[in-house]
């Protein structure tokens, strides 16, 4: 999520009320959840497991819950709680805006694109040419589509990312500020959902097609030319290189990259990073030869011991 403008790190730290380590006009541009930062951004960090990835990232700024060594050319904010006052800085620069029509006047739609009844477009959404948007489709605030899109009956873009974090009296939500952006050429299935990022984007590239009733979950990349088939459901923050086929159930972890030109086959469970080029199959994952090699031996042993 991009600032409307530079701020300084006393201007940030007034504003969720820190104390801050670094220079008092330190430039800070945006604030990013770890998958995605960018220099110039903000990342939290609460729980010292992620403390070295954090201060390793590409952020500049690192909000934090104790007091370390400041890494070089970086700036900290000393936090009692990261997780609230990142909520703070969402809140501040992203507010909720409510609709006040089906329609958003801030939004813009391209030539010759259909809108069809009971569609919802929210806050300066962009759609581009060409484009076929059914009945009952709600389109969140700030999400981008591209020309020649499809998007079928029922289908929601941009709810909020699926990120809580547990505390003695409940689930504390974090708050979403990012968007969904669907490139050129890409078909979406009936009743998908979308997530937008928690503080970066959503992506779905160009030339994908995705089946009815699939989850894609926030900040997560799907790349070009891919095939999604119905009932598939992708965690946050994964990275899916293009000309992958995902075939119908297929469930992933958060976090994992499936390589260029992988093929996952039906009701696997994707545990972990799979390379490209390869099929494969069944929870947890392996190559599909290689685990229908084993099913099959396993058979053999269960026959073996009833005789």
């Amino acid at each position: 999520m991009k600032f409307p403008r530079t701020y300084s790190l006393k201007e940030i730290a007034e504003l969720i009320g820190t104390t801050f380590i670094g220079p008092e006009n330190f430039p800070i541009s945006g604030s990013n959840e770890i998958h995605v930062v960018e220099p110039g951004d903000i990342v939290f960090v609460d729980h010292p497991k992620y403390y070295d990835k954090a201060l390793e990232s590409k952020a500049s700024v690192i909000l934090i819950n104790k007091k370390v060594k400041c890494p070089q050319g970086k700036a900290l904010l000393i936090s009692k709680d990261p997780f609230t006052d990142f909520n703070k800085l969402t809140k501040h620069f992203n507010p909720f805006n409510s609709a006040n029509t089906s329609i958003s006047n801030s939004s813009i739609i391209g030539k010759n694109t259909i809108i069809q009844p009971n569609v919802f477009i929210g806050n300066n959404v962009k759609i581009g040419d060409n484009c076929v948007i059914h009945p009952n489709v709600s389109i969140y605030d700030n999400c981008h589509i591209g020309n020649n899109v499809t998007i079928h009956a029922g289908t929601i873009l941009g709810a909020d990312a699926f990120y809580y974090k547990k505390r003695k009296e409940g689930y504390d939500k974090l708050l979403s500020g990012g968007a969904v952006i669907i490139e050129d050429n890409v078909d979406i299935g009936a009743l998908c959902t979308i997530d937008r990022g928690v503080s970066g984007n959503t992506t779905i590239k160009k030339g994908t097609k995705i089946d009815n009733q699939v989850q894609v979950g926030h900040d997560t990349i799907v790349g070009e030319k891919c095939l999604i088939a119905s009932q598939t459901g992708i965690a946050g923050c994964v990275v899916i290189e293009d000309e992958v086929t995902l075939w119908g159930q297929c469930g992933t972890n958060s976090g994992i990259t499936i390589g260029k030109g992988a093929v996952i086959l039906g009701q696997t469970g994707v545990t972990k990073s799979v390379k490209g080029g390869k099929t494969y199959f069944g929870t947890p994952i392996d190559e599909a030869r290689k685990k229908m090699k084993e099913m099959a031996e396993i058979k053999q042993l269960i026959k073996k011991q009833k005789k």
